[in-house]
């Protein structure tokens, strides 16, 4: 029944989401005002962890989620998702899953990929809204090498906490993980493997 109720609300997605588009749109009509233009050329730069953490306090997540499809300078992007990681949990749980998970999906920028991929993980995907697209994206990058090891790990947790709640999914991964060769991946990415793979089993 899972499969069949989410293979058909996902029947109607072509492309980037309805979520993903409205970001672009919010980029489009965006940074008219003054003090919109002062937090674009502030994401501009070459920013440390002090100014991020400002900016965090500073700007409302509903002018930065804009800033996540300024595609001619990629730095806007990334910046604007490591700041919105350093907001409160409270507020990245308002945040447009949909839109981040498309994001993931669709940029080529690794960097941006970890960073909306860290947000999706800290908000945390009901049973009941796991996207099967974004599974399978999850189950294939956590097993790639030649990712970032940041982006494996996160794949390797997001995919674990999606097929927990569903004993065919929960096979299905324990049969990815099965497959990783720990000796191909960086220490950290080896210890997750290690500890995922001790609790999946405990959940049988």
């Amino acid at each position: 029944m899972f499969h069949v109720n989410l293979c058909a609300s996902l029947s109607c997605r072509c492309g980037y989401s309805v979520f993903f588009v409205y970001f672009c749109n919010l980029n489009s009509t965006f940074f008219h005002r003054m003090e919109d233009k002062e937090i674009l050329q502030r994401l501009r730069e070459s920013l440390g962890g002090a100014e991020v953490r400002a900016l965090a306090r500073e700007v409302p997540c509903s002018l930065l989620l804009p800033c996540l499809a300024e595609e001619e300078d990629i730095r806007v992007a990334r910046n604007a998702a490591w700041v919105l990681t350093h907001k409160s949990p409270t507020e990245i749980r308002t945040l447009p899953q949909d839109g981040l998970i498309d994001l993931s999906l669709a940029t080529p920028d690794t960097s941006l990929r970890r960073l909306t991929l860290c947000l999706v993980e800290r908000q945390g995907i009901a049973a009941e809204e796991v996207r099967t697209d974004f599974l399978d994206f999850c189950l294939l990058h956590m097993r790639l090498p030649q990712e970032p090891p940041g982006v494996q790990a996160l794949c390797m947790k997001l995919a674990y906490s999606m097929c927990s709640p569903y004993p065919e999914l929960l096979h299905e991964f324990q049969e990815t993980l099965n497959l990783m060769q720990p000796e191909q991946h960086k220490p950290g990415v080896k210890h997750l493997i290690n500890k995922i793979k001790g609790k999946s089993q405990k959940g049988r």
